[in-house]
């Protein structure tokens, strides 16, 4: 068995003392100019090493195939650079082809060395990784994936797998994804005339989860705090650019924490994830800065950000969140000038639900930092969550929170749960919500029920906050939407 010689990483060999040194590294050519500076990415870093090969000391076949996308082995000295854009490049000694990137078809492909809108590399996502702005997005994606993990880890949480087919509905909004093995052409009847689920594989009818958090817990009954981090599906027929029908949902659930410990959670938790990201991620983060100005310098002065993407994410780490009622935030909102000069687009009234607009208003312009809002009207909130005294005017709020963040509103939402029995039983009836089939949940409010709360940070919102993207299918590598499941 032939041996080969040992691959370093670009990242490293760009990082590291090398100088001297004879390295082989592998990647896929990005460009080949003057048939002399060949420059090799690998995807482990943003940037490019640069090889120097010789044209005269490499056969003319060899050279000729070295074109944008073909997989290229170069062996070679590090030396310090001759030119300006990097600091090092490596002397070919010897080059191999790995895989041969046809030019004619290259030409067809977003491969090809300009630059492309996003729109087109969508119509190309399984080439699209290849791209500086994609391969940035999804090293952070990486990168915040594992901060998750190291957060609740150190802080002693434990990972809850939860279901992925269920039979509840979380949410009670009814848009699931059903799940059936039962024949569509011809699925046995019961003698009323309805599907018979008890035919199927479960023997009643199941779907793919919204959330994981009713299962979470009854874990956190037990275990004291957990998190799930898993995916969740919605059919909702949406075709925004906010909306996803597969998406991940990070959801911890924590006993014996009340509302406030939610809020001191989610605050501390969200500036994490993001100073883990800014520490780890400085290069990727620096591309998407620069990309997202330039973009944004052909929109209208309206449209844009206030903050850049990396004054944004500094926002976030370096202030302390402000706290308020949601009907304080009405008040702020009815007295704003905006509001008295009919600038926002929706009404403003308490028991309506606050748009985008309104929560970056009080984020951006009146606030000055993020805000975690709490105590929101029953009405537009959902059945688990804990019912508070009546105000002075009767009417019922629940201890709910949204934490909003500048550029984007709302990036979490969370709650207190509604821990008594009595209460709870009360909310599914309001709910429309079959007591029988959420036996499993009262179970635990009958049996040594507790205070307990939790949030749900759906991912991919996360990381269109940390990386500037403004469309959520650009932060998942295999996005999922109306009549959109490619791959």
């Amino acid at each position: 068995m032939q041996q080969t010689a040992k691959r370093t990483r670009v990242v490293d060999v760009l990082n590291t003392d090398n100088i001297g040194q004879t390295l082989t590294v592998k990647g896929w050519v990005r460009f080949f100019r003057q048939n002399r500076f060949l420059l090799l990415n690998d995807g482990s870093t943003i940037h490019n090493i640069q090889v120097v090969v010789d044209y005269e000391s490499f056969d003319e076949a060899l050279i000729k195939k070295l074109t944008t996308g073909a997989a290229v082995s170069a062996t070679g000295q590090v030396v310090e650079s001759q030119g300006s854009g990097q600091a090092v490049e490596i002397l070919a000694e010897t080059l191999e082809l790995l895989g041969e990137a046809h030019p004619d078809q290259v030409q067809t492909t977003i491969l090809q060395p300009k630059a492309h809108t996003l729109e087109t590399l969508r119509e190309q996502a399984h080439l699209r990784f290849r791209t500086n702005t994609f391969g940035a997005v999804f090293r952070i994606r990486h990168a915040l994936a594992f901060a998750v993990h190291q957060y609740f880890n150190e802080r002693g949480y434990y990972n809850l797998h939860t279901p992925i087919i269920t039979a509840s509905d979380a949410e009670g909004a009814g848009e699931m994804f059903q799940v059936t093995t039962l024949s569509l052409d011809a699925p046995p009847r019961t003698e009323e005339g309805g599907i018979d689920y008890g035919e199927d594989f479960f023997g009643k009818e199941t779907s793919l989860t919204v959330s994981g958090q009713l299962e979470a817990e009854l874990a956190a009954m037990a275990l004291g705090q957990v998190y799930t981090f898993g995916p969740t599906f919605r059919a909702e027929n949406s075709n925004t650019s906010r909306h996803l029908a597969e998406f991940w949902m990070i959801e911890p659930e924590v006993a014996f924490n009340d509302l406030r410990d939610n809020m001191d959670l989610g605050e501390n938790f969200l500036k994490d994830c993001v100073k883990y990201a800014t520490d780890h991620c400085a290069d990727d983060l620096a591309f998407l800065h620069e990309r997202e100005a330039k973009a944004e310098s052909q929109l209208p002065k309206a449209q844009r950000n206030e903050m850049p993407l990396l004054a944004r994410l500094a926002f976030v780490v370096n202030n302390e969140f402000e706290r308020l009622t949601y009907t304080e935030a009405i008040d702020v909102l009815r007295n704003s000038k905006p509001y008295k000069k009919n600038k926002f687009e929706y009404p403003i009234e308490w028991g309506l639900d606050l748009h985008s607009e309104h929560e970056r208003y009080l984020v951006e312009k009146h606030f000055m930092k993020p805000v975690i809002l709490v105590d929101y009207p029953a009405a537009i909130k959902a059945f688990y969550m804990r019912l508070n005294d009546p105000d002075e005017q009767g009417r019922e709020t629940v201890a709910a929170m949204d934490i909003l963040f500048p550029g984007v509103g709302e990036i979490m939402g969370g709650s207190q749960r509604e821990e008594r029995l009595d209460v709870l039983q009360q909310r599914c009836a309001a709910f429309d919500i079959p007591a029988k089939e959420m036996d499993w949940y009262l179970d635990t409010r009958r049996f040594g029920t507790a205070v307990h709360a939790g949030f749900g940070l759906g991912f991919e919102r996360l990381m269109m906050f940390v990386t500037g993207m403004t469309n959520i299918r650009d932060v998942i590598p295999f996005p999922r939407a109306p009549k959109s499941a490619e791959f």
